[in-house]
């Protein structure tokens, strides 16, 4: 399956891959892009559609939680320790995130995870068959539990929810007015991953930046809608979904994140358990079962109107509860993806290396997950652009702030012990990588000097430190450039095939 440009309703194929430059490069990409569409998805996509209608018009006084300048702020002691589930919400910053008034930015990028969603297929029946198994044998259900007889799995797969589609339209408005000086008369260059909840993503963000556009009294001659899509698939190498290196995906490095949330699970779970099982006598819930059913919480939360009514399995659990759940989702994301995973670090190398090409407007320089075809063409890898925007997924995002630096010095997670974020260094899943994470590069020139880069993760601005930042956060691109010594030497990548 070959990249292809998304403009309307047109698709126009990209020619194939033909550089290997590893042992799993790419060995071509050779199939068409071919999309099966779904009738009995489309059906519950229209029923989800009118049902979300019909319950804003009867129910007007519904918060909107989700706003485009900070985020999902409803029932926040509980909402922003969801892990990766949580929605975006703007992390507070020790440094003041505003630009400076007396720079000016020359360069802006973008790294996004798709909106909020539902379950994947197979969390999904995993979720759905605990239902059905507590339905089949539990008679009894204590105070705060009788909303379960009722209650079936009905989220779907995959699919962006209305809020998770909202969630971007909000990130493409809120970039559009925060980097106003330059998206007034610079078309930003847009990438995505090819599945299709992160590629409907990247058209509800266009849609929020050119509607803000639009507001603003401006108008192109042509409409912002061009997208590059690049395939996720075995045949394609592509810097915005892992699935190069088999020692990560499938050796021994590929259980590190789990077998650290199994030392967690087993300090924090079994009390929890124990009261659940206490509450739903005859259902002998696991320590795993606990876990499926504080999911159902934020799940069925952003699968609600704006994601205002707080679904009822939220309250089976405490905040304390959620604090600890967001740390076992943390160590998941830390230890599978990031700075904890020998290999995790490495699979951002490729994307941090184009990063540093669009910084520096030259060539590549890469021999990892980047697609030789791809960023050799200056039609799918420009380098004269001052505005780019790439959407993915939290694992990959994970890896490419490791590869970044942006927590250097903290150290590995505790396995057994709770921390908070700011005791990790500014690290929690649920400030990492949200529902709509985003990842701001920011380049400027202040005052006539050398410019300068400075990254901010979800609205905080990251002090990297190893390129001398100031108080502000920001480095001397020449100086950024050489602190990412680890991804312009390909990371670990020979590893991969040890």
């Amino acid at each position: 399956m070959g990249p292809f440009f998304s403009r309307g309703s047109r698709y126009a194929p990209l020619p194939a891959d033909d550089n290997a430059h590893t042992q799993r490069q790419a060995s071509g990409l050779r199939r068409r892009v071919t999309t099966t569409l779904k009738l009995v998805a489309v059906a519950v996509l229209h029923i989800v559609a009118l049902s979300y209608l019909a319950i804003t018009i009867l129910r007007p006084e519904l918060p909107h939680c989700d706003t485009p300048e900070r985020g999902f702020q409803c029932s926040v002691p509980i909402s922003h320790f969801w892990g990766q589930y949580s929605p975006y919400f703007s992390v507070q910053s020790k440094i003041n995130a505003a630009v400076p008034a007396d720079c000016e930015l020359t360069f802006v990028q973008i790294l996004s995870r798709h909106g909020a969603r539902a379950p994947t297929p197979g969390r999904a029946l995993l979720y759905a068959s605990l239902i059905d198994r507590i339905h089949n044998v539990v008679t009894d259900y204590g105070p705060g539990y009788g909303f379960l007889k009722t209650y079936n799995y009905t989220l779907g797969a995959d699919d962006l929810t209305p809020m998770g589609e909202q969630q971007m339209v909000n990130s493409g408005l809120k970039f559009y007015h925060r980097y106003r000086s330059l998206a007034r008369t610079s078309a930003p260059f847009i990438r995505s991953s090819g599945q299709e909840r992160v590629v409907r993503s990247a058209q509800n963000w266009t849609t929020g930046f050119q509607d803000a556009l639009l507001k603003d009294g401006i108008s192109w001659d042509s409409p912002l809608d061009e997208l590059l899509i690049i395939p996720e698939d075995t045949d394609t190498n592509n810097t915005l979904h892992h699935g190069l290196c088999p020692a990560f995906e499938k050796g021994i490095y590929s259980s590190v994140g789990t077998d650290a949330q199994s030392v967690f699970l087993a300090v924090f779970a079994p009390p929890v358990t124990s009261r659940l099982n206490s509450n739903l006598p005859g259902a002998n819930l696991t320590d795993s079962d606990t876990v499926a059913l504080m999911d159902l919480c934020p799940f069925n939360t952003v699968a609600s109107p704006f994601g205002a009514i707080l679904s009822p399995f939220c309250d089976l659990f405490t905040p304390s509860e959620w604090s600890s759940y967001d740390y076992y989702q943390s160590l998941g994301k830390w230890y599978g993806f990031g700075p904890g995973n020998p290999l995790g670090p490495t699979q951002g190398v490729g994307f941090v290396n184009e990063l540093l090409a669009r910084l520096t407007r030259t060539p590549v320089r890469d021999a990892t997950s980047t697609n030789a075809t791809l960023d050799g063409d200056e039609r799918t890898f420009p380098l004269n652009r001052t505005l780019y925007a790439d959407f993915s997924h939290d694992n990959d995002m994970m890896s490419v702030l490791a590869a970044l630096g942006v927590y250097e010095g903290v150290k590995n997670l505790d396995k057994s012990a709770q921390r908070t974020a700011k005791e990790s260094g500014g690290y929690a899943a649920s400030w990492a990588v949200p529902f709509a994470a985003r990842v701001y590069v920011e380049k400027m020139r202040c005052g006539g000097g050398e410019e300068l880069v400075r990254v901010l993760v979800n609205d905080r601005v990251i002090k990297l430190r190893g390129c001398q930042a100031d108080e502000l956060g920001r480095c001397t691109l020449e100086r950024f450039v050489d602190s990412m010594a680890f991804a312009r030497s390909g990371g670990h990548w020979s590893s991969c095939f040890a």
